[in-house]
């Protein structure tokens, strides 16, 4: 019997949105634990952190992203 699959297929995400969205999170994470100033993420920390997850899931759910 063929096993079938239901709901999305997830795939691994490239390697360069993998780095850009480690980054974001890494900046954003400096900036509000480690009371680093940057001056466009120092007043969007947690938007920069939801655009890093946000890069990162699609780069799960989108095939060849």
């Amino acid at each position: 019997m063929a096993l079938r699959r239901a709901g999305l297929p997830l795939t691994a995400p490239s390697v360069p949105l993998f780095a850009i969205a480690v980054v974001l999170a890494i900046l954003a994470m400096l900036v509000q634990y480690g009371d680093v100033a940057i001056p466009v993420i120092s007043a969007h920390a947690f938007n920069t952190l939801a655009v890093a997850f946000a890069v990162l899931t699609a780069g799960v759910l989108l095939r060849g992203a």
